[in-house]
């Protein structure tokens, strides 16, 4: 098995620690710890070790869903890493022991752009056709979807809002697809870490039916990265054969995760949301003024990442070395004309990173 080398998380790794400001973080800024009660007790392995079983019904209520249908995990990167384990490889995912449901091969449909360990791991267990968004509009075609999906097509995988478009795809384009998976005997799985930035959040694809399965975590819309606490929400063969393959990798999710998630998905929930919304909206309307004042464009996106438009001359590295600020590559998506940018820091630094960035912006003018 080979996977390519991840190419945002190498960019960072040799700029994020010397730069003063990271206008790539694709999350809202971080909540102060102190908010939370943050003694577990014992700090013995989660029992059982897919989650607290009361904890996982509360959860799996938001899909219509029940506790053995959802699956703790360490962040949506692990859920979405045991989702394709269950789903593609030579044992032919779900299904090819007879614990399944539905269907199951080695072949995946990834529409892309997209985060790149959506279509790395599944390229690492199988074989992988890509169905790409088109600038300006980023629109979701159906009918696209419907013409790469195959007989042996295991899963189909959307990240819903995008990243780093910040498209956020309607329910009407989302039914299709999943529509698509019903009737090849596959799976829609659609990660929806951004979902509830939006104003008004789309039904969640686990919701949708038996063939549905989401992805999330606390990291990007609840400002909670350091729990690294997410899950699996879906139909129970998936989400049983995901726990097998936990096993295997973290045993069981953090305790100190599970320990404030349950806060956070509390009582305190619709305060932390509509802060973090709040803050989104704010900071959105800062960076659409700075795209105008320079000509520059971007989809109005949902979340915290807008894919915006290269000025002539610039270079991605020159903001880092000039300015101590980081942006993310456009060609690390596959579109060098574009970079991605991360708006969800506190509005002060956003200010301060945006005024560095008009520095790169107008000494490459001046320079042209």
């Amino acid at each position: 098995m080979r996977i390519d080398p991840f190419g945002l998380e190498r960019w960072f790794a040799e700029y994020e620690h010397e730069a003063d400001i990271m206008l790539a973080e694709s999350g809202i800024r971080s909540l102060d710890a102190s908010r939370f009660d943050l003694d577990p007790g014992r700090l013995d392995y989660v029992i059982p070790t897919n989650g607290d079983p009361g904890f996982r019904a509360s959860v799996g209520d938001r899909y219509g869903r029940s506790a053995d249908e959802v699956l703790f995990t360490c962040g949506t990167q692990e859920a979405n890493f045991l989702a394709f384990l269950s789903l593609l490889g030579d044992d032919g995912g779900v299904g090819g022991s007879g614990d399944g449901e539905v269907g199951s091969g080695t072949h995946a449909v990834v529409v892309t752009p997209t985060y790149q360990a959506l279509h790395a791991v599944p390229e690492a267990f199988g074989e992988v056709t890509r169905v790409e968004l088109a600038p300006p509009e980023w629109e979701l075609d159906p009918e696209a979807v419907a013409d790469a999906a195959r007989d042996d097509t295991a899963v189909i995988v959307v990240n819903n809002p995008n990243n780093p478009t910040g498209r956020y795809h309607d329910e009407a384009a989302m039914r299709a697809v999943y529509d698509v998976a019903v009737e090849h005997d596959s799976y829609l799985l659609s990660d929806e870490v951004y979902r509830l930035l939006a104003e008004e959040p789309q039904p969640p694809v686990a919701s949708f039916g038996s063939h549905g399965i989401s992805t999330t975590s606390l990291t990007k819309a609840y400002g909670l990265a350091g729990l690294r606490f997410g899950w699996i929400a879906g139909p129970e063969a998936v989400v049983d054969r995901a726990w097998r393959w936990k096993d295997y990798t973290t045993i069981s999710p953090s305790l100190f995760g599970q320990h404030v998630a349950k806060q956070a998905l509390g009582r305190r929930e619709p305060r932390i949301l509509e802060e973090n919304r709040e803050l989104a909206a704010t900071n959105r309307a800062i960076v659409a003024d700075w795209l105008d004042r320079h000509d520059l464009d971007w989809y109005d996106p949902v979340g915290v990442n807008g894919f915006v438009t290269v000025p002539d001359g610039f270079d991605d590295g020159a903001v880092v070395e000039e300015e101590s600020v980081v942006l993310a590559p456009g060609g690390l998506f596959g579109f060098p004309g574009r970079f991605r940018i991360g708006f969800g820091l506190p509005t002060a630094t956003l200010e301060e990173g945006l005024v560095r960035v008009s520095r790169v912006i107008e000494g490459a003018e001046g320079g042209a």
